[in-house]
């Protein structure tokens, strides 16, 4: 039973000049999808304009990558008495393996957090002042009384107990979080993670929120194979020290025809991003930033039934179709990227207070779907995703300059090339410097790839190879390395 306690600065304030003399300017137009740029603006000749460049946007050489990624040396490994977890600690990551077919659910969690312990023996210190600043996010009025916090995730936590098809998720978390915890409970920022706390971070896309994201996959004549190639870009919220970047993982889950590979972090159960042992692969994305009339009482946990989808299905269309089937009653509107070796889709999924104000709608789109009046994406055997829906009719967020400034960098990226080599696709989305100008205080960019970016994900469906560019814990940097992590 569920236990009770006891007791990014991505708004433009105005835009950098690119050493092209070509600015990129978005107006929005009423919400209704339309972007522009001004391509061919130049800079007046006059001596006494005001606008000049203050900084390249560009790095001042592309890095040219191989097809393939690194290999990562084993720093150390780490394995429970009865097997259930194995942790091997990489240099840049760190590699786990949860033995569900052999032990229980119970046997997992309860050696997950054991084992991360030995494997990250400041976990509680590092890791706990995190989850205080996504609550702290989440709730911005909370001074002292942590009840609401409580109750809003263990209503959640609640319903992946009581659901048949997800209790087992909750028995694994409810070992972790006692395990973790060593029976202390209540919220208090102690340097010591409580049953409680431990219980909050893994809720966090549900309960929280604070993610960004954007992702891609091209395939047919747009890879130089024929075969599909797909990008997930993870905008996450890296703490103020940078917490999330120390604790990146890589999670096989050995579940027999049910086995799956996640992309994530420590001590996180659910869904961030994942591949099965089918080669279906999908990652949440958030859309907007407006929080419709938030509700989480009878709503159900996407990232958990994400799991389970892709426990369950062994195609990009049937995930998808059951994450839109169910879309209504989750507690937060969000895109899905999902795909396979043949076919690619985002599904659009809108909460049911939006759909009842006829703001959106729920669909699985794909390349062919209809987009927003006034929206173009010019590039066949391709897909984009940002944080907005983008299929005619539903809800827009593309108006937010975040969304059509990066809708319309990789439409112009995707468009720069017949044909990508999986290198050649790493050099364009790598192509930007992350930091434009704001260690100087100046004003930002819109970037792809940006100072919020934890880990950016390539599936290559001709190879089945997994490779991971993990963000340091100093920040992402123009030095990109993708490390092989394996094979789906």
């Amino acid at each position: 039973m569920i236990k009770k306690s006891i007791s990014n600065g991505l708004l433009i304030t105005k835009r950098i000049a690119v050493s092209t003399l070509t600015l990129l300017m978005v107006t929005a137009f009423g919400g209704c999808g339309k972007t522009e740029t001004y391509d061919s603006f130049t800079f007046p000749e006059s001596e006494e304009s005001s606008l000049t460049p203050v900084s390249n946007t560009y790095v001042d050489e592309l890095k040219k990558y191989e097809d393939d990624g690194i290999g990562d040396k084993v720093l150390g490994e780490f394995s429970s008495k009865d097997g259930a977890c194995v942790i091997k600690k990489m240099e840049h990551y760190y590699d786990v393996t949860l033995d569900y077919e052999n032990h229980t659910p119970e046997e997992v969690g309860k050696a997950f957090a054991e084992e991360v312990l030995e494997a990250y023996p400041d976990f509680h210190e590092v890791m706990e002042p995190y989850i205080y600043e996504n609550i702290y996010w989440g709730f911005p009025a909370l001074v002292d009384d942590f009840d609401p916090v409580w109750d809003r995730v263990s209503y959640l936590a609640k319903t992946v107990e009581e659901d048949e098809r997800l209790s087992d998720y909750w028995k694994e978390l409810d070992a972790y979080a006692e395990a973790m915890s060593g029976g202390i409970h209540g919220y208090e920022e102690d340097g010591h993670i409580s049953y409680e706390e431990a219980v909050t971070f893994s809720f966090i896309p549900e309960a929280l929120r604070g993610t960004a994201c954007s992702a891609l996959s091209l395939w047919g004549d747009k890879t130089e194979t024929g075969d599909r190639v797909t990008v997930r870009l993870l905008d996450w919220n890296l703490g103020s020290d940078g917490q999330m970047c120390e604790a990146h993982s890589i999670i096989h889950a050995k579940k027999g025809d049910r086995s799956y590979t996640g992309i994530s972090f420590l001590g996180f159960e659910s869904i961030v991003s994942a591949i099965n042992d089918d080669g279906v692969f999908a990652a949440i994305l958030d859309v907007g930033t407006i929080r419709e009339n938030y509700i989480y009482e009878n709503r159900k946990c996407y990232t958990y039934d994400l799991r389970y989808a892709l426990e369950e299905f062994s195609s990009a269309k049937e995930v998808g179709d059951f994450m839109v089937s169910n879309s209504a009653n989750y507690t937060w509107s969000h895109n899905l990227i999902i795909s396979d070796a043949n076919s690619s889709y985002c599904a659009e999924d809108a909460v049911s207070q939006l759909q009842e104000k006829g703001m959106g709608y729920s669909i699985l789109r794909d390349n062919k779907t209809p987009l927003l009046k006034g929206l173009t994406w010019d590039n066949p055997d391709s897909l984009c995703v940002v944080n907005s829906f983008v299929t005619e009719g539903n809800q827009d967020f593309l108006y937010q300059d975040v969304n059509a400034v990066r809708w319309n960098k990789y439409n112009e990226w995707v468009g720069s090339k017949d044909k990508f080599t999986v290198g050649e696709l790493k050099t364009a989305l790598t192509q930007e410097k992350v930091n434009q100008g704001e260690a100087k205080g100046e004003a930002n960019v819109v970037n792809v790839r940006n100072t919020g970016t934890a880990q950016l994900i390539i599936v290559d469906y001709h190879t089945g190879k997994i490779q991971v560019a993990f963000t340091p814990v100093t920040g992402p940097t123009d030095d990109v390395l993708f490390t092989d992590v394996g094979y789906y």
